[in-house]
């Protein structure tokens, strides 16, 4: 009886390190596809607008010290990937990336999603109007 007991610990410590594994591949493969998406030259420039009030003088502490924070950042966005994706889809969004259309993509993304937030403020003060004038 103990010893069955000590097998089933040690096959169920060996199938969470397994998982553990998997989840590790599944976090890197994740991470690519964030860093091909371009979301790391997005978070570069955000980095730089956000000091751009820094003073010269310490301006390379700065940009150094924040570019640190870029890591945790990506392993946030990938566990909130994770858990919209799975690993086979997220393969095939990594495979998409690296084509010519996906390098396309990834370089314009940024670009039309800012265009396309301007648009959505002016659609919104629009339909503000509209609804201050049903009141």
């Amino acid at each position: 009886m103990k010893k069955s007991f000590l097998i089933c610990l040690f096959v169920l410590g060996l199938t969470t390190q397994i998982q553990a594994q998997d989840d590790a591949a599944f976090k890197v493969e994740t991470i690519e596809f964030l860093k091909l998406t371009g979301a790391g030259d997005a978070f570069v420039k955000a980095i730089d607008q956000i000091g751009v009030a820094v003073p010269e003088a310490n301006k390379e502490a700065y940009k150094q010290e924040a570019m640190g924070t870029i890591d945790g950042l990506y392993g946030k966005m990938a566990e909130l990937y994770m858990a919209e994706f799975t690993q086979d889809e997220i393969k095939e969004l990594v495979t998409f990336y690296n084509t010519d259309l996906g390098k396309k993509l990834a370089h314009k993304q940024l670009d039309l999603t800012q265009k396309a937030m301007a648009f959505g403020q002016t659609w919104g003060m629009e339909v503000h109007a509209i609804s201050q004038k049903h009141m």
